[in-house]
């Protein structure tokens, strides 16, 4: 598995991991930083001269992970993708946090299993319930900083 940096060009594939308007997830390239995690048959040093700008296969993408940091916690917007594919990601925001002394949060929905392994196996410790979010309830997962 590969993890790269998400491109603008990748928006068609993200939208059809989170059943999302393309747009909208073109957006979220620009507005946050977002990693995506590919299919490790692919050589990441392979010429990227021009494939780089052709977008990625839905089918070619694991997952992906949205994140920004703001006062003292890095805070996870999206997570998506299957479960190695979520903890991979979900290992990104963390490594970035522990470097920052900063807190890691992510907001779960209670059905989203792979999610919740992710946290939980990299040390994400529950937190109660989240805010709803289009009347759908969340769980708040966090993860300190060692001090």
């Amino acid at each position: 598995m590969n993890v790269r940096d998400a491109l603008e060009a990748d928006a068609d594939a993200l939208a059809a991991i989170a059943d999302s308007p393309t747009d909208v997830m073109r957006n979220l390239v620009h507005d946050r930083t977002v990693r995506v995690a590919e299919d490790g048959t692919h050589d990441p040093n392979a010429d990227i001269e021009n494939s780089q700008y052709d977008g990625s296969n839905p089918e070619d993408l694991l997952g992906f992970i949205s994140f920004d940091a703001r006062e003292e916690t890095v805070h996870i917007t999206q997570l998506d993708g299957t479960g190695d594919a979520c903890k991979r990601l979900l290992g990104e925001p963390v490594r970035f946090a522990e470097r920052e002394s900063m807190a890691v949060e992510v907001l779960v929905s209670p059905e989203t299993d792979a999610i919740i392994g992710a946290a939980e196996d990299l040390g994400f410790e529950r937190q109660g319930l989240g805010p709803r979010f289009n009347g759908a309830q969340t769980v708040r997962f966090r993860l300190e900083p060692s001090r």
